[in-house]
């Protein structure tokens, strides 16, 4: 979505980019625009107004945020990107990642590193550890494509060129399933680690009123 609308800009909605603003805010501001917004569990579809829903998904007419990822695995995933997200930057300081305990990085400007902004593409989530070292994450719903670890590299790459300058910089692939490709690609790469999530729901009894 993020880029289909840096390639057409007069469809953006007023006050955002498409490189800061967040795809949730994106979707929110196509909404006010008149365009029509359906979620299911598995795709993002928007309509643009005046249409009738032909050729009108988000891998259509938008792009795909996801880059036409793999299709999902048969298990219980979560069912949109930002959804990971979210409850990972929630849940940030419960995650050990060896042995380090992140915090969500926040800029001198106040801007939190959830989808934070830079010249490469939005980092999914930057944080830091208590030393200061950067941890870049690259967030991937179903099965981990190869190419996340170029979309890694990128963003760790202007992290150490800029914000990062003399201080140790990471990188964290999260996804429902990792590839063997990329546990090889990543097997000569020590600063990058990965991580495959899993979703569990538990149902208990209401009691009755008494």
């Amino acid at each position: 979505m993020k880029e289909w609308l840096r390639q057409h800009p007069q469809h953006l909605p007023a006050g955002l980019d498409a490189t800061g603003s967040t795809s949730h805010q994106l979707r929110n501001g196509l909404r006010k625009m008149g365009w029509s917004v359906q979620e299911t569990p598995n795709e993002v579809r928007l309509i643009l107004p005046g249409s009738h829903g032909a050729d009108t998904t988000l891998e259509a007419v938008l792009g795909s945020d996801s880059d036409s990822e793999e299709a999902e695995a048969a298990e219980a995933s979560f069912g949109l990107e930002f959804q990971l997200r979210d409850f990972i930057a929630q849940n940030i300081g419960t995650i050990d990642v060896n042995g380090k305990r992140l915090r969500v990085y926040v800029d001198p400007s106040g801007r939190d590193g959830i989808e934070y902004p830079t010249a490469v593409g939005p980092i999914d989530i930057l944080s830091v550890d208590d030393a200061g070292a950067f941890f870049a994450w690259e967030l991937k719903r179903a099965r981990s494509p190869d190419y996340a670890i170029g979309q890694l590299a990128r963003y760790m790459g202007w992290v150490r060129q800029t914000i990062g300058k003399d201080r140790a910089v990471h990188g964290i692939i999260v996804a429902k399933e990792i590839s063997e490709s990329l546990r090889y690609a990543v097997s000569v790469m020590p600063n990058v680690s990965l991580f495959e999530y899993e979703v569990e729901f538990h149902l208990k009894p209401a009691h009755q009123l008494r």
